[in-house]
């Protein structure tokens, strides 16, 4: 490795640690960094919003507020799941848009250090893993640390302010 890609590989170990969310999708455990956190409430009735991508699953009305759900499932190419009694909406920011992730299970808040995060591997250029801030080791288990802004493109963002402004509009008219 040369000096250069070996001293971002160590830059990129560090200063990931914190405090994170954890859930659950299938079988697999991620976790989304604390301070992007808003809320976590129950499903709550979704209104379709024609015109977006599968994984944009609607709006929810959150306390008079309109807000885009995002199916982290279909998001990540997993296939779809009925609703549990522990299937809930992770409320967060994501690059300026409240938004609600819709996850099977929510875990736990997990303080981990920066020792305990590794790079994401880099599996070739056919596959994008810009999304994930890193892979943490803790209590013997692999979790996968999401970058919250990364997970949605800008196309896709710009696809969530459309669902929430035409069903605001909706709500209005």
């Amino acid at each position: 490795m040369s000096a250069t890609k070996e001293s971002s590989a160590v830059e990129g170990a560090t200063g990931i640690g914190g405090k994170f969310l954890t859930f659950f999708l299938a079988e697999e455990e991620y976790g989304v960094e604390i301070l992007k956190v808003h809320e976590i409430i129950g499903l709550l009735p979704i209104t379709r919003v024609p015109r977006t991508p599968s994984f944009i699953r609607g709006v929810v009305n959150l306390r008079g507020r309109v807000i885009p759900i995002v199916d982290l499932r279909l998001k990540f190419g997993m296939e779809g799941k009925e609703a549990t009694e522990e299937t809930c909406i992770v409320v967060v920011q994501v690059q300026g848009v409240q938004t609600g992730l819709i996850v099977d299970r929510v875990n736990e808040v997990l303080d981990i250090a920066d020792g305990d995060v590794e790079d994401a591997p880099n599996f070739g250029t056919d596959v994008h893993t810009e999304y994930l801030l890193g892979i943490a080791k803790t209590g013997g288990r692999v979790r996968l640390l999401l970058d919250i802004d990364r997970v949605l493109s800008e196309n896709e963002v710009i696809h969530l302010h459309g669902a929430g402004a035409a069903a605001a509009e909706g709500a209005a008219g």
